[in-house]
């Protein structure tokens, strides 16, 4: 496997490309006007996105490999490893925003970036742009290219992280709109999702391993966690850890009928050290105890 750079500075990665830097905390790269490059690996402390317009390779992103389709957005966030893959120097095509987290320190964006969830996104999940969504996107990175050239003042950074918070605030309505076209994929996706609930929950693992999380049930769906809580809140209001939730209230149900095993026992089985905690969740969902809901039922 191929060293891994780290890089923690808008400086070096413009170093890396063979770019001026115009910002110490932020900078816009454009493609081709870079030396061609081979194939390398990154660990980035910088937050990046890249908007490509020709096919160009395979991305690598963690440990596994992707093909990197023209008219794409793919969202990294600082901290995860990524790189482009290709045997010989070829001539890039696009562009890419990199920003350090200290541009966006105490602001507004600053508190609000982890809303943006695309950026802990699997590349396979990155954002397919139309042509009209391109140049919407295009636009504000020019605004932001504008004020790199502009002499800094006191208005630069306010302007800067403004025309960013405008280009992810876009970036979430068009996720939106990509959910809704994937309509048919997604509904797959939550029969499979559900699948997989009713598997753990008949196979017993709860016992040892305790309620299924958002992550189990994202990597057997080959999906990032978050990439699967905003599709079920996209397409069912509700969260993933709502919908396990609610799948281990419907499971309860059916064991508390069961008059051979006392509550205890079930809570246990369902993954609970303490009996207490099952009947706390389980009023809270339902209204009745367990006790009280074997007795109505």
């Amino acid at each position: 496997m191929s060293k891994i750079t780290r890089i923690n500075t808008v400086t070096e990665y413009n170093n890396l490309v063979g770019i001026e830097t115009l910002h110490p905390l932020i900078s816009i790269i454009d493609f081709e006007k870079t030396e061609p490059f081979c194939y390398f690996r990154s660990q980035l402390g910088l937050y990046a996105i890249f908007l490509k317009d020709v096919k160009c390779g395979n991305m690598s992103y963690g440990l596994s490999t992707y093909d990197y389709e023209e008219g794409t957005l793919i969202f990294i966030a600082p901290g995860q490893v990524y790189g482009i893959e290709s045997d010989v120097k070829q001539k890039g095509a696009g562009r890419a925003l990199i920003f350090h987290p200290d541009l966006i320190h105490g602001t507004q964006l600053g508190r609000n970036i982890k809303d943006y969830t695309f950026f802990s996104y699997e590349v396979n999940e990155a954002l397919h742009l139309s042509a009209r969504e391109r140049a919407i996107i295009t636009d504000c990175l020019e605004n932001i290219q504008y004020e790199l050239e502009h002499a800094i003042d006191m208005h630069s950074k306010t302007l800067i992280v403004s025309y960013i918070e405008l280009f992810l605030n876009y970036c979430k309505r068009f996720y939106d709109r990509q959910f809704i076209t994937r309509n048919p994929v997604n509904k797959d996706l939550l029969a499979r999702f559900e699948k997989i609930l009713d598997e753990y929950f008949a196979s017993g693992m709860t016992i040892e391993s305790g309620l299924p999380s958002v992550r189990y049930c994202a990597e057997k769906l080959f999906l990032s966690p978050n990439y699967l809580g905003d599709l079920l809140k996209k397409e069912t209001g509700k969260s993933a850890q709502e919908h396990i939730q609610l799948k281990l209230i419907e499971v309860a149900k059916e064991r508390i009928y069961d008059t051979s095993k006392s509550i205890s026992e079930i809570a246990y089985e369902l993954g609970f050290k303490y009996p207490q905690h099952f009947t706390r969740m389980f009023k809270k969902n339902t209204g009745l105890s367990p006790n009280d809901f074997r007795i109505l039922n």
